[in-house]
Parts: structure tokens; sequence; C-alpha cells
């Protein structure tokens, strides 16, 4: 017998339903031969094929590893968690499910702030007046260092996001924020 080839897909909520609808449209059932509760499953009628039922930062971490060789999972969280992702993993398609966007996201009140380059000249004058960097709440790490190194702004720091990142600036822990919204509805209702 054969090492089985691992599909990852997941593992609760909305984006378990469209990975399974979407499978289901190719002819391809997902099934759970422990319940519903279980996190490995098959797709019915094809042999060596196993379903890893899997959060979608799991997802994205094991096919950088190397731990499943199919994964349905964001590019944010692709990009995010693997170094030179397009060397590494091949994206076939977009499912068009779970769809959002990852946006950089200032205070209302900064009504200077429209662009890159805005905040490139808010940062240095930050640091001059308040004596420190501005901090950046995500959970985005390498893509925020990216993005902000591509439109030349360095004067600021990161501060990781383990929760509500929108909150980080009311709370008094960021000034700024990079984070995934679907909406914008979030990002609005907290100014």
């Amino acid at each position: 017998m054969s090492t089985p080839f691992v599909v990852a897909v997941p593992s609760k909520g909305r984006l378990q339903e469209n990975a399974e609808s979407f499978f289901a449209r190719a002819g391809l059932t997902l099934s759970k031969a422990g319940g519903v509760r279980d996190y490995r499953g098959i797709i019915a009628g094809v042999d060596n094929v196993e379903i890893a039922y899997q959060s979608a930062s799991e997802i994205a971490a094991n096919l950088a590893r190397g731990a499943v060789h199919l994964g349905v999972t964001g590019e944010d969280l692709v990009r995010e968690s693997i170094p030179d992702a397009d060397k590494r993993v091949l994206m076939i398609d977009g499912l068009g499910f779970g769809h959002a966007n990852v946006v950089v996201a200032v205070p209302q009140a900064w009504i200077d702030v429209r662009t890159m380059a805005d905040l490139d000249d808010v940062a240095s004058g930050f640091r001059e007046q308040h004596n420190h960097r501005m901090r950046v709440a995500t959970k985005y790490i390498n893509l925020t260092r990216s993005f902000f190194a591509r439109h030349g702004v360095g004067d600021y720091r990161i501060v990781e996001s383990a929760g509500a990142t929108e909150g980080a600036p009311a709370a008094g822990t960021a000034e700024l924020i990079v984070d995934i919204t679907t909406t914008g509805a979030t990002l609005a209702a907290n100014g």
C-alpha cells in the first residue's frame, strides 16, 4: 500500500461547506467515516486519497512542510507563512469563496493619509513628535514588512495581534493596523 495523497480542507464553518460544495460540483463527495467531528475523511470512490480537515492556517503551514499535497486555504495565509511562496507552492486558482482583502487601515481622524507615501510622511513626523516609532498591529507580520518595504515605509514597529486587531488603536496598543476585511464594516465601525 502506498502513501495516500493528502488533501487538506477547512475543518469548520462556511469555509468547510464551500470546500465540500466545490468538490461536489466536480463529482467528488467528501465523507468522514467517524462522523461530523472527525478530522480525517475520504473522497467516496477514490482510492488512496485522504482528506485532512484542518484550520486554514494549519493548511498553509502543512503545505510549507510538505505534510499535505493539496490544500484549500487563503492566499494571505500561504504568503504569510511560506517565504518565497511562489517558488515553493503552486497556487492553482481562486475558488470564489472566502474572499477577503489584506488592508492597511489608519484612524479616520488621519485625514491627510490616503496613500503609503502619506503614511511614510506621517511615520517620520510621528517619531519626532512622540519619541517612538509608529506601532502597527497585525497578524500578518511578513506580509506587512514586505508591503511596507516595497512602499519605502520603514519608520514603524510591529505589534503582533492575537485577537481583534481592529480594536488595537482604540485600546492604545497601536496607531494603525494591517488586517483582512471582506466588507470593511468592522473597520468602519471601529473608526
